[in-house]
């Protein structure tokens, strides 16, 4: 049964890029990360109403991670559930869940130390407040290496994956190896053109796990990633592209890797770019480090 169970992706439209969340057509429907708070009555309800699903009869709310962008729209959903709906995310990323206030400090202890902006917490706390739908406490706080039955005998086990955030999950589809990952399979970034991970050497090695050990068959992303010409991949990847997806994240985190090993340690300022200015032009990357979502600064932080 779980080979014939239907995914389909959910987009819901925010900034420079799209969010995909992704539902599962099992006994107990599942869906795979929320958009922010507009995104379940504006995107996700009309969505499932077009497929001949109800929105009110979701069990699951599976959270690959705790940025905002995929945690946004949780409360919402519980909502729209009538509160039926288990919320399921890793212990490390939950206070992201019950907080907004998370978001923000998480802002002003890494990327606001790079950057000269006076109206930054008040800018990241305004986003908290619009884009997180509420504030709550998670049904299922995982560790990894749970598996949950969405009904019937289909099942999903989740992986801890972390790198791109502490509590990143990898939740697989039992039988079909159809993993979604959220942002754990980076690429070369998203519309933004720079990968994004806290802790380099967690994502390198949770590449490898899901390359090597996982092997899905179906890969399902939370973003259009876009490979080194710039050319977006698609949200779902047969294994064939899941394959080439992993392969080709190691080797933009091994460039980038060595880019930061032989950057100054004190670089002059005056480069939007700083202290990173060198890695910068070595990658050849021309991006603006100050939009938001931005990972430049988080990731090379992660390598200092």
């Amino acid at each position: 049964m779980t080979q014939d169970v239907g995914i389909h992706p959910l987009w819901s439209p925010w900034g420079r890029f799209g969010l995909y969340s992704f539902y599962i057509d099992a006994p107990e429907p599942a869906v795979v990360d929320t958009g922010i708070a507009s995104s379940p009555a504006d995107g996700m309800a009309p969505a499932l109403a077009e497929l001949g699903r109800d929105v009110r009869d979701i069990r699951w709310i599976l959270l690959t991670h705790g940025h905002i962008d995929h945690l946004g729209g949780a409360h919402a959903l519980w909502e729209l559930t009538g509160r039926r709906a288990k919320v399921v995310v890793h212990e490390a990323d939950a206070h992201l869940l019950r907080s907004r206030r998370a978001h923000v400090d998480q802002y002003l202890s890494v990327r606001q130390g790079y950057l000269d902006d006076p109206d930054g917490e008040a800018a990241q706390t305004r986003t908290a407040e619009a884009v997180i739908s509420g504030e709550m406490e998670p049904d299922v706080l995982l560790k990894g290496g749970e598996t949950l039955s969405l009904g019937g005998d289909v099942t999903v086990t989740a992986h801890h994956v972390p790198g791109h955030t502490a509590g990143s999950v990898a939740y697989v589809l039992d039988g079909r190896r159809a993993a979604f990952v959220g942002d754990a399979v980076q690429i070369h970034g998203a519309a933004n053109g720079f990968p994004g991970y806290e802790d380099p050497a967690a994502y390198r090695a949770s590449l490898r796990r899901l390359r090597d050990e996982i092997r899905p068959r179906e890969l399902f992303l939370g973003h259009p990633y876009r490979s080194a010409d710039g050319v977006p991949y698609e949200v779902r990847l047969d294994a064939e592209g899941a394959r080439r997806a992993l392969d080709e994240s190691l080797e933009t985190e091994a460039r980038v890797a060595d880019a930061a090993g032989r950057c100054p340690r004190d670089e002059g300022s005056g480069s939007p770019y700083a202290p990173f200015t060198a890695v910068a032009e070595e990658l050849g990357y021309t991006g603006d480090p100050t939009l938001e979502p931005s990972p430049f600064f988080t990731t090379l932080h992660g390598y200092r």
